[in-house]
């Protein structure tokens, strides 16, 4: 095996819209961001979550060699699924790369001594821990060649929550803007933050520099209150809207949480919703025709419980039924 050295521009790095400020290191914000975000959201955009590696070889092995910076441990996830690279080729699932133990220094081969072939390699990354990727191991002679292309230019861009950022998902491919993104053959960029989607401006104002086919706002379970989201909810589809005025844009409103039901004097969902609703209805009455509403409710309901792994995060069966509920909404959108 032949050891290339990461970054090579051969090697297409697809969900990083800051890439060319970033790299080498495979963060989701612009270091711009660095001062004008709070602490958790700059620190879990250090996680590369939606970011994946890119390339097409007749390669008869492949490999990764990396360094995992935080080894941490989650309960309500897999650690496949936190920091594992899970590997696709020609577009079906073939396995994860992940270190079993407690060495950040970590080098592992996919595959050795297939039939030599053109295929499809995309490699997503992990989606709740920092990555440095040293090198991608090819077999001697392979050859390196762009991927197929996507069937629209730009990327669909997602900002939101935890659920968003892709907890619990077993693997990094089964968040499911990843599930969809295959379905539609579509790119994708993830700015899911954690317990911190609170569509503050300053996070309005970088996503709002993207150059996005379409935007999915799926925030607002992370904010105190109903009001917070109020207060924030309808300036934040602005700032888009002022950079990207057709650029369409999908509001999703929570998703079913198991504490609606247990504690549902307490529940801010339905509060939240109907917030989300009105900001929508008030755009489409002042002539925005670019915008639509999807109810969480027909992408996980009540009769989906099955699809959470605790209270609130759905796991792979979760994700699966979120992307069902998705995809029609996000083809139309693009016109797929």
């Amino acid at each position: 095996m032949q050891w290339i050295e990461f970054p090579d521009d051969r090697f297409v790095v697809n969900g990083l819209p800051w890439w060319e400020e970033t790299r080498p290191k495979l963060i989701r914000l612009s270091k711009r961001y660095h001062d004008r975000v709070r602490e958790p959201v700059w620190n879990l955009a250090q996680s590369p979550s939606g970011a994946r590696i890119r390339f097409a070889t007749d390669s008869t092995a492949l490999g990764i060699r990396a360094h995992f910076p935080h080894l941490g441990h989650m309960n309500n996830m897999p650690r496949i699924g936190q920091l594992g690279v899970d590997l696709w080729v020609d577009g079906d699932y073939w396995r994860p790369i992940f270190p079993a133990g407690n060495d950040a220094d970590f080098e592992q081969a996919a595959f050795e001594g297939v039939p030599a072939g053109r295929r499809e390699i995309c490699l997503y990354l992990g989606l709740y821990a920092p990555l440095e990727l040293q090198a991608i191991g090819l077999s001697e002679g392979a050859t390196i060649e762009a991927p197929e292309p996507f069937a629209v230019e730009k990327p669909v861009v997602y900002y939101g929550s935890s659920i968003t950022q892709g907890g619990c998902a077993s693997r990094s491919s089964m968040s499911y803007q990843a599930i969809v993104g295959r379905a539609l053959n579509v790119d994708h960029v993830n700015l899911g933050f954690s317990g911190s989607g609170r569509g503050e401006p300053e996070i309005a104002e970088a996503v709002a520099e993207i150059d996005a086919s379409c935007f999915v706002m799926d925030w607002a379970v992370n904010c105190a209150s109903a009001e917070e989201v109020e207060e924030r909810y309808a300036p934040f589809l602005e700032t888009i809207r002022e950079r990207h005025p057709r650029t369409p844009i999908i509001c999703v409103t929570p998703i079913f949480s198991t504490n609606e039901i247990i504690s549902p004097e307490t529940a801010r969902q339905e509060p939240m919703r109907e917030v989300i609703r009105v900001a929508v209805a008030d755009r489409i009455a002042a002539g925005d025709d670019n915008i639509r509403l999807v109810e969480g409710y027909d992408m996980l309901g009540p009769d989906d419980r099955e699809g959470l792994v605790d209270m609130t995060h759905p796991n792979d069966i979760g994700f699966v039924s979120m992307a069902c509920g998705l995809e029609p909404h996000l083809g139309a959108a693009l016109g797929l």
